[in-house]
């Protein structure tokens, strides 16, 4: 039995998952949850169906992106992701995905305000829009690693998608749909031409508050995580 089974299981269900809420298609996209106690991340195949994927096609690697196990061809986001557990303590799981709503806000550049008590609980004091650089290159990981330090659970990336974390990849998945109601609502709102309401910045304040202690309690390894 594989010391890496249970992350790898984790993602197996979690991209099935993703793909019946519909916020995965195809191929596109990305998952990975981080290996407690180790410098390492379980992470998805590159270009693999995600129906047709079994435990065995989990790519496991280092944060130098040396495989650990699988015979696979890792994601080709490997790197953003594993650029992620290094700089951010407080995140456990890394969901990238293209749902629809989030990525029509990248082409238009429009980042989202607080709009929504919940949405600056889980998600951060705003969802951020982060320059365009080609899926897969250093300019992205690089781009990531600046961005992702103000400590916001989610982020848009330029002509793109979106890209989303959380202490373990249950909370992950909610703030992924936690950030597409919160696109779909702005979007619609936008399209109304009238000016768009944020909650009170005081409210907002807060609520990222609250998200800050529960992620330095997981930096600092006081915060239940599940089952990764």
């Amino acid at each position: 039995m594989s010391q890496y089974e249970t992350a790898k299981q984790l993602i197996v269900q979690t991209a099935q998952q993703l793909v019946h809420k519909g916020f995965l298609m195809a191929t596109g996209g990305n998952i990975s949850v981080r290996i407690r106690g180790q410098e390492s991340f379980a992470i998805t195949p590159s270009n693999f169906d995600y129906m047709k994927m079994t435990m065995d096609d989990v790519c496991v690697l280092d944060f130098d992106l040396n495989p650990l196990e699988g015979k696979l061809k890792p994601s080709v986001e490997a790197a953003m992701h594993g650029t992620i557990y290094q700089v951010r303590g407080d995140v456990n799981a890394v969901v990238h995905t293209h749902q629809v709503y989030a990525s029509a806000l990248t082409l238009i550049k429009a980042p989202i305000p607080s709009l929504f008590d919940e949405q600056a609980r889980f998600l951060g004091r705003s969802v951020d829009i982060i320059p365009y650089a080609p899926s897969g290159t250093g300019m992205l990981k690089n781009a990531i690693a600046k961005h992702v330090k103000n400590h916001n659970n989610a982020f848009m990336m330029q002509n793109h998608g979106a890209l989303v974390f959380g202490h373990d990849m249950e909370r992950a998945v909610q703030n992924v749909e936690i950030l597409e109601k919160c696109s779909l609502a702005y979007l619609l709102a936008i399209c109304s031409e009238r000016k768009v309401s944020k909650i009170p910045l005081a409210v907002r304040e807060i609520a990222f508050a609250k998200l800050r202690k529960d992620q330095k309690k997981v930096g600092a390894g006081n915060f239940e995580t599940g089952g990764e």
